[in-house]
């Protein structure tokens, strides 16, 4: 089967981080062109990456007619322009996250790609870590029973470009830029068909001069009653804290993606290079990464993407994914100003309906068992709930 030919749009980390992807892993998709808002930029890119075309031009680099599919790793504000000369072009479209600045952005993002009728594909990385895919597998495959509480945390020093600080460029801070990561993946483990209700949401600049806060603390209310509760910081020192919690049921799950690897390095001779992405230090204590674009999900995120366009399959992470995010987002920055719960807001549900969570109860001579646990004699202890009285008692049994 053939390859795609790309046309990239940015030349910042991310486009980094996918043109190293693409190039290095699936070596038969390649980028043909390349657009920058800067000519010393692009024809730099392009000489490192070995790419025939640069141009300052996105409407040609767009329509250049040697590629078939726009990979978007533009800034914020430049989301949606993007997408509409994508779709004029009748290509292929991956964007990168978040989808846009607001619901009302992306829900047009969103009907412009689906009026054209191209594949759309919401570059979602962390959605596919590879622990993140085998833990969501496990979940889906019932290992720990129904999922009760799911938490998401990404925490580092701030983001690498200026734009990133301006929320007028980007819809907000640290929640816009980081808890999109989050939401997706607290939807993944609680399912996509589990309607989002509500968010209750803390916000706070406590540390950089700007406009916009630089940390957040949210809970998400799900139709199944699960709650989902993600944590961002952009003031977080000592590299980059990606991690997840997952309870159900019958399990737990806890994922720590960058700082805890089992790759660790003490130097006191550090040249300055780089370790990895949001590292402080090239000195004392490292957390290293084996193969940053393969952990931080790319790899498995363009496979995902391109299998899906060649099969005709939607991919796992779609633009309507996307807009749900944003849609929560929004709920969390209305709920910040109010101190109150806030409704989430959407167009159109395409998820369904998901039950409440319901665990049968266990039943021991007539009555219910609240919890079992064994005493240090080996014996059971049993902590028990009569059904007609309403009454709780312990109840001490002979070990299986």
């Amino acid at each position: 089967m053939s390859g795609h030919a790309i046309t990239m749009l940015g030349t910042g980390l991310i486009a980094e981080f996918y043109t190293t992807t693409l190039h290095a892993h699936r070596g038969r998709d390649q980028v043909h062109v390349v657009y920058s808002r800067s000519d010393e930029r692009g024809r730099d890119f392009a000489a490192r990456w070995r790419i025939p075309w640069h141009t300052t031009d996105l409407v040609a680099a767009v329509e250049h007619p040697d590629t078939d599919t726009v990979v978007i790793g533009l800034p914020n504000h430049l989301h949606e322009a993007a997408v509409e000369a994508a779709a004029r072009a009748g290509k292929a479209v991956l964007l990168t996250k978040p989808l846009a600045r607001t619901a009302a952005e992306a829900r047009r993002i969103l009907e412009t790609v689906e009026r054209a009728g191209v594949f759309a594909g919401y570059l979602e990385d962390l959605c596919y870590t590879p622990k993140t895919l085998r833990a969501v597998a496990a979940v889906r495959d019932g290992a720990i029973g129904g999922v009760t509480w799911v938490r998401a945390r990404e925490a580092h020093p701030g983001p690498h470009s200026a734009w990133f600080w301006d929320g007028r460029l980007t819809g907000g801070g640290a929640i816009i830029d980081l808890g999109c990561h989050c939401i997706e993946i607290i939807r993944n483990f609680v399912g996509k068909g589990n309607r989002p209700i509500e968010v209750m949401c803390h916000a706070d600049t406590l540390v950089h001069p700007i406009s916009d806060e630089d940390n957040a603390i949210a809970l998400i209310r799900f139709e199944s009653g699960a709650v989902g509760q993600f944590e961002v910081s952009w003031t977080f020192r000592g590299g980059m804290d990606l991690r997840d919690e997952v309870a159900g049921t019958e399990g737990t799950i806890w994922l720590n993606h960058f700082l805890r690897t089992g790759y660790e390095m003490f130097t006191t001779g550090g040249r300055g290079g780089y370790v990895a992405e949001k590292a402080e230090s090239a000195n004392g204590w490292l957390f290293p990464v084996g193969d940053e674009a393969f952990e931080l999900g790319y790899v498995d995120m363009f496979a995902d993407m391109f299998d899906a366009l060649d099969t005709g399959r939607p991919p796992q992470e779609t633009f309507y994914d996307g807009y749900v995010v944003n849609a929560v987002m929004d709920s969390a920055y209305r709920s910040a100003k109010s101190g109150q719960w806030e409704p989430v807001e959407l167009f159109e549900w395409r998820g369904g309906a998901t039950s409440r969570l319901h665990v049968e109860p266990e039943l021991y001579d007539g009555q219910m068992v609240i919890k079992r646990e064994i005493l240090p004699d080996g014996r059971q202890k049993l902590i028990l709930k009569d059904p007609t009285s309403g009454a709780y008692v312990d109840r001490v049994v002979a070990g299986r």
